[in-house]
């Protein structure tokens, strides 16, 4: 797939990220073409100053856990698209979904899009912990939320994207909606994987790998 790099959210949210690492992030999305650098919080400022408007600079709000307040949540979003990010990937309430609360979900994922505006909101729904019903109800109220992704995984939970939540996603929400694969991603065989089976969006940490690699 020649248009590969323009799936690819070129991502380092591990903690122990330099400032250097982060300015060799951003080197290499401009070099490659990726869509996004996906940072964390505390490095948007840097990764905006570094990119400006030549690559999107994404970040994670309520990242890992999903147990932030609403009201943080959006705090938090909002301060990031001041910084500089354009795209945000926000963590569900996981265990108010699992407790069937689907309308404080709803409203949790509300909060995160408006604060974030104009930026795109992307909802982590972190698979591994969720049934496949679960995993369907997220969808839809992902949907009538506003947001515009639903995406697999943080990557620090039990387990990544696979093919099958891949498929099930893009089952839910249409042909038109985001779906963004993340955790595990490390080929392009997986990479191309992931796409024929509905995703339109790639978060991983290999992305430079995975555009090399010519299997």
């Amino acid at each position: 797939m020649s248009q590969l790099h323009s799936y690819i959210d070129h991502t380092l949210l591990k903690p122990e990220a330099t400032d250097r690492e982060i300015e060799k992030l951003c080197l290499e999305a401009l070099q490659y073409g990726f869509a996004s650098v996906c940072v964390l919080p505390v490095w948007v400022k840097l990764a905006y100053s570094l990119l400006q408007d030549r690559c999107k600079v994404c970040s994670v709000v309520g990242f890992p856990l999903g147990g932030n307040i609403s009201q943080i949540k959006a705090q938090e979003a909002g301060q990031l698209v001041q910084d500089g990010a354009s795209e945000i990937d926000m963590v569900i309430s996981i265990g108010l979904l699992k407790s069937d609360r689907w309308a404080d979900v709803r409203q949790d994922i509300q909060a995160v899009v408006k604060a974030s505006q104009p930026a795109i909101v992307k909802v982590i729904l972190e698979t591994c912990l969720l049934s496949d019903e679960e995993k369907r109800i997220a969808c839809r109220l992902s949907l009538e939320a506003g947001a515009h992704f639903v995406k697999t995984s943080t990557g620090f939970s039990k387990a990544g994207a696979t093919l099958h939540d891949i498929a099930l996603m893009r089952e839910i929400v249409g042909p038109s909606f985001g779906v963004k694969a993340s955790g595990g991603i490390r080929d392009r065989a997986t990479a191309l994987a992931m796409i024929d089976a509905g995703a339109n969006r790639l978060g991983t940490s290999s992305g430079v790998t995975i555009i090399l690699d010519k299997r």
